[in-house]
């Protein structure tokens, strides 16, 4: 009889690596987060860290999930825009343009006071702007279709199709001045300057100069439906910030060619538990089994052990599994540590909880990273390296003190060493790696 193959599963918690805060006891909210069940994992598993992208880059999601795949976000991703798309199913062709979109909270004067409307504005919200928007035909005249659909709270995504004059490009610059595109790639930007950056072509190519001016416009005759929207009068009587301004990001377009789908790159197929449009597109665009489960509801303990279920499921069915887990990120953008380290502890208590007792390690190899990090004292993206912890079948336990505990220390001291996010997928499937330290 033969041996039941091995499995494998990839956990990545959003936004989770951090710096000390004072907030947090001059630890990271990671380090001061009781984590009973992911300390014991550390003293079975090997620990290290892992630059994502690599030194100086704070990547996008996206972007760090695409590496932590074993990709090139460089080369492989579409943009932002077209991942999210592909995420609520709409297609976005060659010579169509897509971006990421933020509704947002301005002066009035293009100087921004919140990113993300407080996080308050609702998805229901959302959608009716984004249908007076689409509905409002703002560039017909320039014969170009502009669509926007809203996704998960403040977010939406714009798509231009032309109805005339010939092609659109990808190749402009963002209207957010937090994030800049590098390539198909987004990254943080280190300092910002809060006004609303004026979109500029990448190159003189017609069609990019035709984007520009016609995103520019948009922009423009956006603001005038937004400020008379009836959704932001009723904000504005119950003292909520108004969503008046739109953040546009790292523009895409169909992938010529598209990169190579994950069963032919790492020769097996799998599996991606997605709660966000960014995450479900990327698992579409590599052809792993969509198993998209949606944001988190108001129980976080519930939603966290229902994400474990659906992952020890996953794994059942399919050899490997990808499961991305938002939760970490947002309270790194809001500043607030405290929350943050409770955010780790509820994934510790309510989903390692019950997927390390019922999946079989001597049968299952297990990795635990992140696509970035979001230092709470920083309220941003930041290219520090990120904490890697590797568990099961075949893997040899490091030397652990007793009392360690997971986080950056702890995978500062790992055996595993300093590693590119590029090296995870090879290094969860026993393949050789390359350590930076």
């Amino acid at each position: 009889m033969s041996e039941t193959p091995l499995r494998y599963a990839l956990v990545i918690l959003d936004g989770l690596g951090d710096r000390p805060n004072p907030a947090t006891g001059d630890l990271s909210p990671v380090q001061a987060a009781r984590t009973p069940e992911l300390d014991r994992a550390l003293r079975n598993g090997q620990m290290g860290l892992v630059d994502v992208i690599g030194p100086g880059t704070a990547p996008e999601s996206d972007a760090g999930v695409l590496s932590l795949l074993g990709y090139d976000p460089m080369r492989d991703s579409p943009g932002r825009g077209v991942l999210e798309a592909e995420g609520i199913g709409v297609h976005v062709a060659r010579g169509e343009v897509a971006f990421r979109l933020n509704f947002a909270t301005t002066d009035g004067a293009g100087t921004i006071v919140d990113q993300r409307v407080g996080r308050s504005l609702t998805t229901h919200e959302s959608e009716a702007l984004a249908e007076s928007l689409t509905k409002g035909d703002l560039l017909g005249d320039l014969g170009i279709e502009a669509t926007v659909r809203a996704t998960v709270g403040h977010r939406g995504v714009l798509i231009l199709r032309p109805r005339s004059g010939g092609s659109l490009s990808p190749r402009v610059t963002n209207a957010d001045p937090f994030y800049e595109r590098v390539g198909g790639m987004g990254r943080a930007r280190a300092s910002v300057d809060r006004r609303i950056p004026e979109v500029r072509p990448e190159n003189d190519d017609p069609a990019a100069i035709r984007t520009a001016a016609a995103t520019n416009a948009f922009l423009a005759r956006s603001a005038t439906v937004l400020a008379g929207h009836p959704i932001n009068g009723r904000r504005a009587l119950a003292g909520k910030p108004v969503a008046n301004g739109i953040l546009l990001r790292n523009a895409g377009t169909a992938p010529s060619p598209p990169p190579k789908p994950w069963r032919e790159r790492w020769g097996i197929p799998g599996a991606a538990i997605t709660e966000m449009p960014v995450e479900r597109g990327i698992a579409r665009l590599l052809g792993l089994e969509d198993e998209y489960v949606g944001p988190m509801g108001p129980d976080r303990d519930a939603g966290y052990r229902e994400r474990a279920e659906h992952t020890i499921q996953a794994l059942a069915r399919h050899p490997f599994v990808y499961v991305h887990l938002k939760g970490p990120d947002e309270p790194g953008h809001d500043g607030d540590a405290i929350r943050k380290r409770e955010v780790v502890e509820a994934i510790d208590r309510s989903f390692f909880g019950p997927f390390l007792a019922d999946v079989d390690l001597a049968r299952t190899r297990i990795a635990v990273t992140a696509d970035h990090a979001t230092p709470a004292i920083l309220r941003s993206h930041s290219d520090d390296p990120v904490p890697l912890l590797l568990l099961g079948a075949g893997v040899i336990a490091d030397a652990t003190p007793v009392r360690e505990t997971f986080g950056e220390t702890a995978a500062g001291r790992g055996s595993l060493g300093r590693l590119r996010g590029s090296d995870v997928i090879p290094l969860l499937l026993g393949r050789p790696v390359r350590s930076l330290a």
